[in-house]
């Protein structure tokens, strides 16, 4: 088949790469620009570079709604498109303009996780398995039929860079079994639509969503703290006025009450900070930080860096 490519980062990267090692035709790719987004500038394998090398016509586009896009596309005359981590929506007369429409890889267990970082959200949320969906696109968000899904389990010390690199090895094998079955024709039947009452959307991370709220449980907080793990932005709070992320954490063993944000007591390799929305009944855990990086990049054990206990951690300066 001649094939279209569309995607970013990585993850696009892993795509175009699947199928140029394939038996099928890349005739045309489109990517993004370089960005300056906190999550943009990591898992940023170019496209172009890759297509470039590969002497495949390149196009770089914010947004795919300019009548030289649509000329471009037409004329490659694919047989399919392939979409991985294009950030931005694909009108109709792109998606469905070759023969056999527009594969999606989305690195969800759809119709859960829909839209931006899924794998944080995941892991924050503590789902037991994360993993890759390929399905048809259409009009509303990573909505279309699901073609096949593909997942790994979710370990009890996993963090979202983990994760990130067991999911992103299955690009390859997805997407070179989907194109296999869909040139083979033996996708016929195979499309299972997607049970819409199931559906989450889930936004771009910002600076904000790592901000650590002591009101949440510290097993979820715990839970942000992986999911935030370099190269990701991390986790963050501040003490007296300066911000302080928590690079590594862990729930406590004891019970302990107070107010939330506490830095309470040391337990183990940690310093526990009091955490949860019924921290005053004390029947709680709280936070076990073990590992914390200052302003200026230092990172430090956090029973060096608390060395008296006392004060708290706050949302805010």
């Amino acid at each position: 088949m001649r094939v279209a490519m569309f995607g970013y980062q990585t993850w696009g990267h892993r795509t175009l790469q699947a199928l140029l090692d394939s038996d099928h035709e890349v005739v045309l790719v489109v990517t993004h620009p370089k960005s300056d987004h906190a999550y943009e500038k990591i898992w940023d394998d170019s496209v172009a570079e890759l297509a470039e090398k590969n002497d495949v016509p390149v196009l770089l586009r914010n947004r795919p709604d300019d009548p030289e896009l649509l000329a471009a596309l037409r004329e490659s005359a694919p047989d399919l498109i392939v979409a991985n981590n294009w950030r931005t929506w694909l009108p109709p007369e792109l998606f469905d303009l070759p023969p056999h429409g527009t594969l999606n890889i989305h690195d969800s267990l759809l119709p859960s996780y829909a839209g931006f970082s899924p794998i944080i959200w995941a892991l924050i949320n503590n789902e037991p398995r994360v993993g890759v969906t390929a399905h048809r696109m259409n009009a509303e968000l990573d909505a279309g039929d699901i073609l096949m899904q593909r997942s790994v389990a979710v370990g009890p010390a996993d963090t979202a860079t983990d994760l990130f690199h067991r999911t992103v090895d299955l690009i390859a094998p997805i997407v070179r079994e989907s194109l296999d079955l869909i040139a083979s024709g033996r996708d016929a039947g195979q499309w299972q639509p997607q049970d819409r009452s199931r559906a989450s959307f889930f936004h771009k991370r910002s600076a904000e969503d790592s901000r650590i709220d002591w009101s949440w449980p510290a097993e979820r907080l715990e839970r942000l703290v992986r999911a935030q793990s370099d190269p990701y932005p991390n986790a963050y709070a501040f003490h007296r006025g300066e911000r302080l992320r928590i690079v590594a954490a862990g729930v406590s063993e004891g019970l302990y009450g107070g107010t939330p944000g506490r830095i309470f007591i040391r337990e183990g390799d940690g310093v526990v900070v009091v955490a949860g929305p019924e921290a005053h009944s004390g029947t709680g855990r709280g936070l076990l930080v073990r590992r914390v990086r200052t302003e200026d990049g230092t990172e430090l054990a956090a029973a060096d860096y608390f060395r008296t206990m006392g004060g708290y951690l706050t949302s805010h300066p």
